[in-house]
């Protein structure tokens, strides 16, 4: 499992699962509590963390700039109780969206300044596949036919001063009509543009790093299936 925290990437793995080919800058060997003033940089790797250790490392990816870091990785033999005692830590909230692709072109939007992916919340009873096509054709005004799930996404950011972690669905679209396609103002939304891949790519350097690793996953997918 992967989670954006302050836009800081967390992955949480079984020891099986730790890539061989990756190298840590900095180890931390079953702490059971390490300084406030850990010079976290570079790619992190804890060990068997106690429950104290991930408090305090969502602690300082929380409220710490940590511009040096660049990822944290958390092996674990119990990952599923480690992964639900971080999830505990947040408010959940769940979401839906969709890459949406017209020949070569993938579809992204402009909000609040950066390059993003149409998505929103879910309403009362709603499926993840109904809040994607739902939040796809509202936020674009076009039609979208729905393909296959690419992935989940975890972020982290912070409302009314609580602690939110979003887990958005997310699902590849192809484009049926886009005639009267415009951007839902009302949702914050500027721009909203066809790109190429070369162009996302470009466009995505002015996004968010869960979007980014988002894109890579779409592209992987679609590799795949055109082999």
């Amino acid at each position: 499992m992967k989670i954006f925290i302050n836009d800081k990437p967390v992955d949480i793995l079984l020891p099986k699962d730790l890539p061989e080919e990756k190298t840590f800058e900095c180890i931390y060997d079953n702490p059971q509590d390490f300084p406030a003033t850990a010079d976290f940089h570079d790619d992190v790797l804890i060990i068997e963390p106690s429950k104290d250790v991930i408090i305090k490392l969502l602690y300082l990816l929380r409220n710490r700039k940590l511009k040096n870091l660049d990822s944290v990785t958390l092996v674990c033999a119990k990952k599923n109780e480690v992964t639900a005692f971080i999830k505990s830590r947040f408010t959940i909230i769940k979401a839906a969206g969709g890459i949406v692709t017209k020949g070569q072109k993938a579809l992204f939007i402009f909000r609040l300044g950066k390059w993003d992916l149409p998505k929103g919340k879910f309403e009362k009873g709603e499926s993840p596949l109904d809040c994607a096509l739902r939040e796809v054709e509202e936020e674009c005004n076009i039609k979208v036919k729905l393909g296959p799930e690419i992935c989940k996404t975890w972020h982290t950011y912070t409302q009314d001063r609580k602690s939110i972690l979003k887990k958005t669905y997310w699902y590849a679209m192809e484009n049926i009509n886009d005639v009267g396609m415009k951007p839902q103002k009302e949702e914050g939304i500027d721009d909203i543009r066809w790109m190429t891949h070369h162009e996302a790519k470009v466009a995505l350097v002015n996004s968010y790093p869960s979007m980014r690793y988002l894109y890579k996953r779409f592209l992987r997918m679609e590799q795949t299936l055109h082999n």
